[in-house]
């Protein structure tokens, strides 16, 4: 069996402990985290953003000791700032309008380019790359694993709060970052060849510079043989962050053992699977999704479960039972909207909803 090693990235918020708005680390987080972390840390748009990003892994449980490692230093760095690091797909009351963009000659093209849209694009999500032994093939992965990104997506809901507004959304930040061309759902591509002629075509008249503007849900890595996944907000806590990876890493592998078998997974119309990443941004696992082969609706938590058996072949082979299982405590306890939601139910307080978010960022970490 591949691989399918894991590379994971997740975008924080820098918090001010006192009035829980968002605080520009003005890059010394960044500079101070480049000497243990080295290029595992780095700057975003958004001077109150800082991204880190694992080595390759070999394994979910590599992968789990990564982002623990990541986040322990990114939260140590903070404190010696003055600072709280939250994990959430937006902060729910700071206004874009006030941040400081990070000095950066790529960000200045991206600004000068799509002005407020690129200004207000103060969001934080999860990146999840899988190895792929060609890039034919993860082509044909992609294809598939489409159908799928609504119903992990749902799962990863941690963005209800928008500039103080309660959205009415589990998930604003897919609404936001919907405002960027390229974005959503990829279209059904039949090669790598045709894949790699888009992106020339779009090089070529000046669209993109380099195959990193295509900010699809899902994308063939214009650099590496990977996989990556795009389109989750960043949980809260680190269990939620190693299943959703676990849960990527398996659909690969099975549509992967299905084509090594001579079987196909049927495709199915990007305008269709959209109308389930609409229903997943709106109401998270709360709603139903279509299951379009049946034509009708399905709740969502019997989706799942129909998830969990298409992939259960292979998740012993990868070793991630356990990290998958995870899935239940979150259908249990709700994902990161649902819980913000009932802080600010309790509390009618977005700072009590700040508070918690740092709490539960620091959760199996010390």
């Amino acid at each position: 069996m591949a691989t399918f090693t894991l590379g994971i990235e997740e975008e924080f918020q820098t918090i001010d402990p006192d009035t829980r708005n968002l605080r520009s680390h003005m890059s010394k987080l960044v500079e101070d985290g480049k000497i243990t972390l080295q290029e595992r840390v780095k700057a975003e748009m958004h001077q109150a953003v800082v991204e880190v990003g694992t080595n390759i892994c070999h394994n979910i449980q590599e992968a789990r000791e990564e982002v623990t490692y990541l986040r322990k230093m990114i939260l140590d760095l903070a404190a010696k700032q003055n600072l709280q690091v939250g994990a959430a797909g937006t902060h729910p009351f700071a206004d874009w309008v006030e941040q400081l963009i990070t000095a950066d000659p790529r960000y200045d093209e991206i600004i000068d380019e799509m002005r407020d849209v690129a200004r207000g694009n103060l969001i934080f999500g999860l990146h999840v790359h899988v190895g792929i032994e060609n890039r034919n093939e993860g082509i044909e992965i992609m294809n598939a694993v489409r159908y799928f990104l609504p119903h992990i997506y749902a799962l990863s809901t941690n963005s209800p709060f928008w500039c103080g507004r309660n959205t009415g959304f589990k998930s604003y930040r897919s609404k936001v970052f919907d405002k960027f061309p390229r974005t959503g759902i990829p279209d059904y591509f039949s090669s790598a060849a045709e894949y790699d002629e888009y992106i020339n075509l779009l090089v070529k008249t000046k669209c993109i510079d380099n195959g990193k503007k295509i900010w699809w849900d899902i994308r063939l890595h214009p650099f590496f043989n990977t996989i990556e996944f795009r389109m989750c907000d960043v949980p809260m806590r680190t269990d939620e962050t190693i299943c959703l990876a676990a849960i990527m890493q398996a659909l690969v592998a099975k549509i992967h053992k299905l084509h090594r078998q001579n079987l196909s997974f049927r495709p199915y119309h990007r305008m269709l699977i959209n109308e389930n990443k609409w229903r997943a941004a709106r109401y998270g696992i709360s709603g139903k999704l279509i299951d379009f082969g049946k034509q009708e609706e399905v709740e969502y938590k019997l989706l799942v479960v129909e998830l969990l058996e298409f992939i259960d072949d292979v998740i012993d082979e990868l070793g991630s039972r356990k990290e998958i299982e995870y899935i239940h405590q979150i259908l249990e306890m709700g994902t990161g909207a649902d819980r913000q939601l009932a802080v600010f139910e309790q509390t009618n307080d977005m700072k009590a909803v700040v508070d918690y978010i740092v709490s539960e960022t620091k959760i199996g970490i010390y």
